[in-house]
């Protein structure tokens, strides 16, 4: 049996950009990735602290240092400019592995730059 867990969060990031036309994704600054343990290409949910909305979408590597946090395609209807958000991705495990493995939680400032990270 696989139980599904949290892999990493980026809390309180702003949106700083959308782009209704790109065929999708969320563009996200490569330092948060790694920070926060994430993966390009990786299923991601995203919850607007702004609006409510949720959706699921993937990651794409945006401009290292850039601060970058640009909704992509249809969900770019979901959020504005300077709206906050929450970015979290989920890893299938068995019981036993998650027991021993240590989620990264990464909290940004208004920059998108990394205030302080968490780990479980």
């Amino acid at each position: 049996m696989h139980i599904t867990v949290l892999q990493g969060k980026i809390h309180h990031a702003v949106v700083t950009a959308k782009d209704l036309g790109y065929h999708g994704s969320l563009t996200v600054d490569e330092d948060l990735l790694e920070q926060a343990g994430l993966l390009v290409g990786q299923q991601i949910q995203v919850y607007n602290g702004n609006n409510g909305a949720r959706f699921e979408t993937y990651l794409i590597r945006g401009r290292r240092g850039s601060g970058e946090m640009q909704v992509n395609g249809p969900a770019s209807r979901l959020v504005e400019v300077g709206d906050t958000i929450v970015v979290a991705a989920f890893a299938q495990m068995t019981p036993d592995e998650a027991k021993r493995f240590t989620p990264k939680v990464v909290i940004c400032d208004r920059d998108n730059r990394v205030l302080e990270t968490i780990v479980y």
